[in-house]
């Protein structure tokens, strides 16, 4: 590689689905792109802004599916930008919202490698805006936390302190919560979250598909279930979910 330029790794937000709500200057940095690293929930359309001679990597990212191991897609964005190639790295939300942008940054940041940042809008605030949830309301809530529920509630690896989510008045987001909605529900039932307090699933949030089911922190792991509501889907638990209903 001797002589060979070093290119550069742009961490790049997709945004939540809707290929229109990724950034500006995301978008022109994928239109410059010599090879994209992206991930499943990045949006198709957007890959018809890439030139003809792009090289495309696909590295999956399913949940608790087949996906490439972090190592390996930190190694291919080396790799690729210490050939002199400018690459754009995918990821669908934001690059730093439960999408390990980080562990990216510090792999090329150790490699010499330029790494820019371009911020995408989260599903977590998006989708719920998408369905008619508002986050925060005047008189309903203050307050907005977003949390991770890939690990159950019981899982020795979480790092969500559910019962001090339980105690909040204000609303709580759920991302990658489906699999374990049941359980995340009844330990904030256990801990002081009222029962009845209204609940949000949101599937596929701002795309064609999106479809909502609404019910109780009581009720809505079963409905959920009868819905057939599948990954992926964002959970909004507090009284903003009824915000709007007039």
């Amino acid at each position: 590689m001797s002589g060979v330029p070093v290119g550069e790794v742009a961490l790049v937000g997709a945004g939540p689905g809707d290929p229109e709500l990724i950034t500006v200057k995301g978008l022109r940095l994928l239109r410059a792109a010599q090879v994209v690293v992206m991930d499943r929930l990045v949006p198709g359309p957007l890959l018809d802004e890439l030139a003809p001679d792009v090289e495309i990597v696909d590295v999956s990212k399913i949940p608790y599916g087949p996906s490439v191991a972090q190592e390996e897609i930190n190694r291919t964005l080396v790799e690729r930008a210490r050939a002199g190639l400018r690459v754009v790295r995918l990821k669908g939300g934001d690059p730093y919202v439960f999408g390990r942008g980080g562990e990216e940054l510090l792999a090329c940041a150790e490699a010499g490698v330029p790494v820019t940042v371009v911020p995408g809008v989260s599903s977590a605030l998006a989708v719920p805006a998408a369905a008619g949830v508002p986050l925060t309301h005047r008189g309903v809530a203050h307050e907005f936390t977003v949390v991770s529920g890939h690990l159950a509630p019981e899982h020795p690896e979480s790092l969500v302190d559910w019962p001090a989510l339980a105690r909040l008045r204000g609303t709580l987001v759920v991302l990658m919560g489906v699999r374990n909605l049941a359980a995340i529900a009844a330990v904030l039932r256990a801990h002081g979250r009222p029962a009845d307090t209204p609940v949000a699933v949101v599937q596929e949030g701002t795309l064609a598909a999106q479809r909502t089911v609404r019910a109780t922190l009581d009720t809505v792991a079963a409905a959920a279930a009868s819905a057939g509501i599948r990954p992926p889907a964002v959970t909004v638990v507090g009284p903003v979910v009824a915000a709007l209903d007039r």
